[in-house]
């Protein structure tokens, strides 16, 4: 839970690299949070299935967008990528396999254009560097 604090505390931060243990531990995280959402609004719903939108799960989708885009743009940083080829993920099936394919990969060792490893900053079970310290 500690990966997916420390990404929503970097809510616009497009600068810089996530490592792979950041970026799928926010991605579980917010799948978790969603399918709860989505359960909640399951069991709110209405005589004959009448849903109300989904209000909560529109919400919290809504509140992570830019999070969401930043913490990958990072992870596609850490792989010496630009953050532009977040928009394969526009492409069906095919932009989204790449994109796995590229979120896997691990990091570039050393510093990169987008800046110093994460991993050489993190000890572990910890997030530290310019952010503090999350425990």
């Amino acid at each position: 839970m500690n990966w997916f604090l420390a990404a929503l505390k970097k809510y616009a931060v497009f600068q810089g690299r996530s490592r792979r243990k950041e970026y799928w531990y926010f991605v579980l995280f917010y799948i978790l949070i969603y399918a709860a959402l989505s359960f909640i609004e399951g069991t709110f719903e209405g005589p004959k299935g009448n849903s109300h939108g989904g209000v909560l799960t529109g919400l919290f989708t809504l509140a992570t967008l830019i999070p969401s885009l930043s913490v990958g743009v990072r992870r596609l940083h850490d792989t010496s990528r630009s953050g532009w080829w977040l928009l394969l993920g526009l492409i069906p099936i095919v932009g989204a396999l790449i994109l796995i394919y590229f979120t896997v990969q691990d990091s570039d060792p050393g510093d990169n254009r987008f800046g110093p490893n994460p991993k050489t900053d993190n000890d572990a079970g910890s997030i530290s560097g310019q952010w503090g310290s999350l425990r």
